[in-house]
């Protein structure tokens, strides 16, 4: 059945009460679903074949665009609803009930540029690294063992929709996850503030093939251990008087540089 927008269901104790427990981990972790809150998320969601199974509004009239055709349950909720749905100070109308995306290695073949983040913890960063991935092109994001969960609605809000067009896969040890791209062919940099400069590394074509980044933790980098598993290290030059970039924004400077590299060399 195709619900109009205006033909909004009104949501019910029972519907509120489900939808609620994907606020929890737990409750993600249980049903295998997830939260997408704001309309760009809500739009790539709805984009992805399959994956949207209700979405929640306050006003279905000024989501109309969005809505239009949509064949899941729409529901109307009040404000008071939707502050129980939305971890933010000023929730943004619009939330999709999205069935969590399962990806294995076969999602890899044929990579060029993937994306390993090595324990990253903060919901913003992790989000802003797999926007900066998908910005440049990237083929997949890994997210290893001990960082946060993809589906924290930080971190989905984070990718502002990157998250639906792009493999990732969670919770590999990051051993495993070096070993397999080099098996696939792919040169391992690890960032870090000392290290090979990126500029010079570019213009001697050494980001021109197949490259996996590992971006290291933002409070403690990559420990000597996981820095060893990489072909090179590298660090992005700084010119100004910055101490140092952030996660996100070195992602931003490595994933470019290569990007653009690989582009030239086609």
């Amino acid at each position: 059945m195709t619900h109009e927008p205006n033909a909004a269901l009104g949501l019910n104790a029972s519907v509120l009460r489900s939808v609620r427990r994907l606020t929890q981990r737990r409750g993600r972790d249980l049903t295998g679903k997830f939260l997408a809150e704001g309309r760009q998320a809500v739009r790539e969601a709805l984009a992805t074949d399959d994956l949207v199974e209700e979405v929640i509004v306050i006003d279905a009239d000024r989501h109309a665009d969005l809505l239009e055709g949509v064949d899941v349950p729409i529901w109307q909720a009040t404000e008071h609803q939707m502050r129980q749905l939305s971890d933010t100070v000023t929730p943004q109308g619009i939330i999709a009930v999205c069935r969590q995306l399962r990806y294995d290695w076969d999602a890899l073949d044929g990579a060029r540029l993937v994306v390993i983040c090595a324990q990253v913890r903060d919901p913003g960063n992790a989000g802003t690294v797999i926007r900066c991935a998908d910005a440049f092109g990237a083929d997949a994001v890994i997210l290893t063992a001990g960082s946060v969960e993809i589906y924290n609605p930080k971190t989905v809000r984070s990718t502002v929709g990157s998250l639906f067009h792009m493999p990732i896969l969670t919770g590999i040890p990051l051993s495993e996850a070096v070993d397999r791209v080099k098996a696939m062919g792919m040169k391992v940099l690890a960032a870090d503030g000392v290290g090979a400069p990126l500029d010079l590394l570019a213009a001697d074509g050494g980001l021109a093939g197949p490259v996996a980044w590992i971006m290291g933790n933002e409070a403690w980098g990559l420990p000597d251990e996981d820095a060893q598993l990489a072909d090179q290290i590298v660090a992005v030059p700084m010119w100004g008087k910055a101490e140092s970039l952030n996660l996100s924004s070195a992602a931003a400077v490595c994933l470019y540089a290569t990007a653009s590299a690989q582009r030239r060399q086609r």
